[in-house]
């Protein structure tokens, strides 16, 4: 038997076909969207996305995945999706994007997870439930990002209120594309626990709402329009039509929707208490479960079954990880390679320079996406190496703060899993190991996500009877596959020490917010 597991990422989609018995991954296909990531002629901080894009992910790489697995269709017991998230579209009641009879209007298409336009909305949002008490903020570090459904909802009402009116569901990507392949309206639990505020049973009420704006009171009615699905659940079968998009056999099993960097837990094996997964690409998101609740400051939430039924989900994050080595790449001309060969050959601190890894904003632990990116200690001798290898010890330093916040808060980081794309850099791992001052352990997957959605799959099927049988036969890890060097250790200390210094210097916002606003006037 085999499932397959399709992974939407920010500028393709994949698909894999996966042995349900031991997980060996048969085949895959990479599609890259035609659109990609739509910024050009919007404001600052805008990124957009094309539902069109995703369905040719269906009918493009699920087709050729089983061609290149050589399996028979037939023998495809389920299929299992991932998104990004918050990537979030309004829809009608049927599920038709508003962008289809909308084009020219920005508001009608799903908003990317690094849509950070949203900042201002997110801010009243943070300072009404810090002054009214809401017990719900706490579980979110006492912010909620500008990246969310609430924020990028009020957003869509105080912008366009007439589109907003015509909205009838405001929905997650990832509870969409599994409604195109099943033709039912189904919502997960990670989802909507931390990107969509449910806690405890419960949206933020209508009151906290319309004292927002009059007209938000009833935003909670475009989202709660199914009962919340567990992960593993099985949310349908597979329709006539989503069967002639893939390939695949109509009435198989479809998982619940998942988002990606949560999946990734069941696909490197790391589904119990303490496993901490960094999934590193052009950002990193920080997953862990726990049979602890605690608050801890600056993380994206802690949710009931947000990972794996049974547990805490914690989620903390990175927005700009891989994007900001790829944006100095091409501002110098020179290629990762390159720049990697010459940053190894120096000794730590031998570039005088330490950076703040926030081009891309900082989600945990401050959650500000109006921070900005800071480079200091360069001189006229500086080369593009140094600031790229300062770049990479940034990235390195915001982990060491996120894993710090969760101990200070008492939740226990065991093991520092690592997956996504940035595992092909064995130096960037090494300094990684070297900051964090512990054994790395890595997936033993290059397509962590489309992994864990099989796996899900898998489940949803009834091949296993929970995720975390599942996760022990189909997923894989590497135990400390990067160890410390103690004296490389050291001397990263001093320099994490300058690292949180400049971090606690600029973290209220008063120079970066006073930049961005004088770039926002001219």
């Amino acid at each position: 038997m085999h499932v397959v597991g399709v992974d939407y990422g920010t500028l393709s989609g994949r698909a894999v076909v996966v042995r349900v018995s031991d997980g060996a991954e048969l085949g895959s296909a990479v599609h890259a969207y035609s659109r990609g990531v739509i910024e050009e002629g919007l404001p600052p901080d805008w990124a957009l996305q094309s539902p069109h894009d995703w369905i040719e992910v269906l009918k493009t790489a699920v087709p050729e995945a089983i061609a290149a697995a050589g399996v028979d269709p037939a023998s495809v017991i389920g299929i299992g999706t991932d998104f990004t998230a918050c990537t979030i579209l309004p829809t009608t009641a049927e599920g038709e994007p508003l962008c289809v009879a909308e084009p020219d209007r920005p508001h009608a298409w799903p908003k990317l997870w690094k849509h950070h336009a949203a900042q201002a909305h997110a801010d009243r949002i943070n300072a009404l439930a810090a002054a009214r008490g809401e017990a719900w903020l706490p579980r979110y570090g006492g912010k909620i990002s500008a990246e969310w459904a609430f924020a990028k909802g009020l957003q869509l009402l105080e912008e366009d209120p007439q589109l907003y009116g015509r909205a009838e569901r405001w929905i997650e990507a990832a509870d969409w594309i599994v409604w195109q392949l099943t033709g039912v309206e189904s919502r997960n639990v990670c989802t909507a626990g931390y990107k969509e505020i449910f806690q405890d049973g419960r949206y933020p009420s209508r009151e906290f709402l319309a004292a927002l704006n009059p007209g938000f009171e009833g935003f909670v009615d475009k989202l709660a329009t199914a009962p919340l699905a567990p992960l593993g659940g099985l949310a349908g079968r597979l329709s006539a039509r989503a069967a002639a998009w893939t390939g695949l056999a109509e009435g198989i099993a479809v998982a619940v929707g998942n988002v990606d960097a949560h999946v990734t837990s069941a696909a490197a094996d790391a589904v119990r208490p303490g496993q901490m997964v960094a999934i590193m690409g052009t950002s990193t998101c920080h997953v862990m479960p726990s049979d602890r609740l605690a608050e801890v400051p600056g993380m994206c939430g802690v949710v009931a079954d947000g990972i794996v039924p049974g547990l805490w989900g914690y989620e903390a994050g990175q927005s700009g990880v891989g994007d900001i080595f790829g944006w100095w790449v091409e501002q110098v001309g020179r290629t990762h390679e390159e720049l990697t060969e010459l940053a190894a050959g120096q000794r730590v601190g031998e570039h005088g320079l330490v950076a703040l890894d926030w081009h891309n904003g900082n989600r945990s632990v401050l959650v500000d996406h109006h921070l900005s990116g800071v480079v200091v200690g360069q001189t006229l001798a500086t080369r593009p190496e140094e600031v790229y290898r300062a770049l990479v010890e940034a990235t390195a330093f915001g982990a060491r703060v996120i894993v710090e916040a969760f101990e200070a808060a008492g939740v226990a980081v065991e093991e520092f899993i690592v997956a996504g794309g940035l595992l092909k850099n064995a130096f960037l791992m090494q300094i990684y190991a070297d900051v964090l001052r512990r054994p790395l352990s890595v997936i033993g997957s290059d397509q962590g996500p489309a992994l864990g959605s099989a796996i899900h799959a898998a489940v949803a099927a009834g091949a296993y009877a929970d995720i975390q049988q599942a996760s022990k036969a189909m997923g894989k890890r590497v135990e400390k596959a990067y160890v410390p060097d103690e004296r490389n250790a050291d001397a990263y200390d001093q320099l994490y020490a300058v690292y949180r210094d400049l971090h606690d210097t600029f973290a209220d916002g008063r120079v970066l917010h006073g930049l961005r606003a004088l770039r926002d006037r001219a």
